[in-house]
C-alpha cells in the first residue's frame, strides 16, 4: 500500500505553523507520498487578498519543497468551486493507496460539521497535529475522538508537536502595512511575496 499524506487549506499565505505542523506529520507518519492541497474556494470562509491560485501554489512549493516525498497538488484549484475535504478524497482514493489527512485541533474538534464528514473518516486515518497551547483542550479532544470512532468507525492519530499559533491573518497585516513578515512565513516566501507584489 502506499501511504499517501494530504495537507490541505487556503495557504493564504502558508507561514511557519503550517510548514511546523507539517513537519512534524511527516516525522510521524512517514508517507510514501506527501500532498499539499490549496483549495480553490474555503467552505467556511470568504477568500481574502490579491492573490492568484498560482501564486498560492507556488508559495506552496516554496514553502514545503524541503519535506520529504512533498508535492503539491491543484486538484481543488482545477475542480473549482468550493473545495470539500470528502470530494477530494473521494478523488484521490485508490486500491493502493492509504490515506492519512492532516488537520489542527480546532478542524478536529469542529469535524462533525463538515461537509459529508462520514466519507472523510471513510476514506482517509485523520492525524491530529496537536499544538503547544492545545494543552486545556485535551478532554476535548478525547471526547471527539471517542464520538467519532463510535459514530463513524473513524481511524485518528494524535501527534505531538510545538507548532506555533500562527495565523495567515496577522501575516497578510503585517505584509499590507509594510512591516516585515518573517517572523510568521519563511524567507522565500516573503521574499516571493515581496517580488511579486503581493497583499499590499
Amino acid at each position: 500500500m502506499i501511504k499517501t499524506g494530504i495537507y490541505g487549506g487556503t495557504f493564504n499565505p502558508p507561514h511557519l505553523g503550517h510548514v511546523l505542523a507539517a513537519e512534524s506529520f511527516s516525522r510521524a507518519i512517514s508517507p510514501d507520498e506527501f500532498l499539499i492541497i490549496p483549495d480553490f474556494l474555503p467552505p467556511h470562509k470568504d477568500f481574502v487578498g490579491n492573490v492568484s491560485p498560482e501564486d498560492r501554489i507556488e508559495m506552496c512549493r516554496l514553502a514545503f519543497s524541503h519535506i520529504e516525498n512533498v508535492s503539491v497538488s491543484d486538484i481543488e484549484i482545477k475542480r473549482g468551486g468550493r473545495s470539500y475535504t470528502a470530494i477530494t478524497l473521494a478523488e484521490l482514493s485508490r486500491a493502493d493507496r492509504e490515506l492519512y489527512f492532516l488537520c489542527g485541533t480546532d478542524m478536529f474538534v469542529s469535524m462533525d460539521e463538515w461537509f459529508h464528514p462520514e466519507e472523510i473518516f471513510k476514506y482517509a486515518v485523520i492525524c491530529v497535529v496537536r499544538r503547544e497551547s492545545d494543552s486545556l483542550m485535551t478532554s476535548l479532544i478525547d471526547e471527539c475522538k471517542k464520538r467519532y470512532i463510535e459514530k463513524y468507525g473513524a481511524r485518528v492519530v494524535l501527534i505531538d508537536s510545538n507548532v506555533k499559533e500562527i495565523s495567515s491573518t496577522d501575516s497578510r497585516t503585517n505584509l499590507k502595512n509594510g512591516i516585515s513578515a518573517l517572523e510568521y512565513i519563511p524567507k522565500s516566501v516573503n521574499d516571493y511575496i515581496l517580488a511579486k507584489g503581493l497583499y499590499r
